[in-house]
């Protein structure tokens, strides 16, 4: 399936450090919280009928609960769904959309799925180093940072909309 374009369509130019770092922090906040109700609905919902509540109570207060690897899948999966999506259909998550950044192609397309995974996936250890990664963009002549360079793709500024009279 071909990539479509994404509207306003061009190249933009990249945007600076404290618009991609406030950008993730509101997309890291609304991650926090699809965390939090997804492991609401897993411990409470799911462990509660297998298990029952009091044993599922001793499991919490002992510790067995802390690392799940069935829920520690569930999170990454429901995390890379949501980027994913966001990025492939519009190119802009949340955050994004609210600090007028954008992901894409060259040339103004919309990202593919393989490109979101690869820029999902090396944006885990670009954040984990202590954002390296991200500051990266500080030194490239791009402006691109880990996940664009492993993608091909590059985050973009979008201009202001124009205010009809």
């Amino acid at each position: 399936m071909a990539a479509k374009q994404l509207i306003p369509a061009g190249d933009f130019p990249a945007p600076g450090l404290i618009r991609r770092l406030a950008s993730a922090f509101y997309d890291f906040l609304l991650s926090l919280a699809m965390i939090m109700v997804l492991t609401l609905a897993y411990q409470q919902g799911i462990l509660r009928q297998i298990y029952g509540a009091q044993t599922l109570q001793g499991m919490s207060e002992s510790g067995a609960l802390d690392q799940d690897p069935i829920l520690s899948l569930i999170m990454l999966l429901s995390l890379l769904a949501f980027f994913g999506l966001f990025w492939t259909l519009s190119g802009q998550t949340l955050g994004m959309q609210v600090w007028r950044l954008r992901v894409q192609q060259p040339g103004g397309l919309a990202i593919t799925w393989k490109q979101a995974v690869i820029r999902f996936l090396v944006a885990i250890p670009a954040w984990l180093c202590g954002g390296l990664g991200v500051l990266w963009a500080l030194w490239d002549r791009e402006g691109r940072t880990w996940q664009d360079i492993a993608s091909g793709t590059r985050v973009v500024l979008l201009p202001k909309p124009v205010k009809k009279p």
